[in-house]
């Protein structure tokens, strides 16, 4: 949380109106919630029962996403016990909110991710502003990022087109991290489908396909993938899609996002999603970009329960 007195100052640094609407918009910015979905999608084993926690969207920095904040979040996502825990991308802060912002290394944040703890492990994919950020990743046009180094230094795996498999009470699942879709500035991939009007150009590593290949037998399958606006291309083979990026909007006034970081708009903003009977599941996730407040969209951990003995099916 943060204090009276750092919000009335973070509330003038920002000045988007009045300031009671700004101090609201920024305390809400600190108010993390957790968010909960119970279901049994389509080809998951019914009886096999896995809490997943999410966590996406950190944009660890000063003093927006503090390493005491960062702190606590872990402290709270390890008190709800998950089996898993994915983490989604994005840890480092954005360009736009670099400006209002101090820096915080790279091995700080991920020292506290360390302190994540679940029986089947914690899992991360990278997200587009892990790739912007790395100067040195982008003049390659290939990694590794910094964000992904620090990661993996302190023993969180991270996928990149991968997929490992994973069980829980006898029972296997798989578990598969797509490489991030906006990687790289400059101009689309070539399987970019992308309309001529769109603002988002952006070269991705991502790989599905060979993704997938790497599942081996019938076990149902939990995808992990930044940006959700590969879910119109996931195959119904995968039980379960989930992704961050979108940040709710960030800013929801009456429902409505002026700025919403998807080539499909507001389709993908937010929550559970089903299309032709594939699930997706989008975080709101917990930091800021481009201006450091939320506004009808709060920070959130995200808690799945997968199985028919974890809640009401969906």
């Amino acid at each position: 949380m943060i204090s009276r007195r750092d919000l009335l100052k973070i509330s003038t640094v920002v000045g988007i109106g009045s300031t009671a609407l700004s101090s609201y918009a920024v305390a809400e910015s600190f108010r993390e919630t957790v968010t909960r979905y119970h279901l049994t999608p389509p080809r998951w084993t019914p009886d096999l029962n896995v809490r997943l926690a999410v966590l996406a969207d950190l944009h660890v920095c000063d003093p927006w996403m503090s390493i005491e904040r960062v702190a606590a979040i872990v402290e709270q996502t390890n008190s709800l016990k998950p089996d898993a825990i994915l983490l989604l991308g994005d840890y480092v802060v954005g360009r736009g909110l670099g400006k209002m912002s101090n820096p915080v290394p790279d091995e700080s944040w991920a020292a506290e991710l360390a302190n994540l703890k679940a029986p089947l492990g914690v899992h991360a994919v990278l997200g587009n502003h892990d790739w912007w950020e790395d100067r040195e990743a982008q003049k390659r046009r290939a990694g590794p990022t910094r964000a992904g180094r620090v990661l993996e230094d302190v023993g969180i795996a991270v996928y990149e087109n991968q997929a490992v498999r994973l069980q829980k009470d006898d029972r296997a699942f798989w578990l598969a991290g797509l490489g991030d879709q906006w990687a790289f500035l400059g101009g689309p991939s070539e399987a970019d489908e992308l309309a001529d009007d769109s603002p988002y150009r952006f070269a991705g590593i991502d790989d599905l396909p060979k993704t997938l290949q790497q599942i081996t037998d019938d076990a149902p399958v939990v995808l992990m993938a930044h940006e959700p606006d590969i879910f119109p291309k996931v195959p119904d083979r995968v039980s379960l899609t989930i992704s961050g990026h979108t940040h709710g909007g960030q800013v929801r006034i009456f429902g409505y996002s002026p700025v919403v970081p998807s080539r499909y708009g507001t389709r993908y903003i937010y929550g559970h999603k089903v299309e032709e009977g594939r699930n997706l599941i989008v975080s709101g996730g917990l930091g800021c970009s481009s201006v450091p407040l939320r506004f009808g969209s709060p920070p959130e951990i995200v808690v799945i329960e997968l199985g028919s003995g974890s809640g009401a099916d969906v």
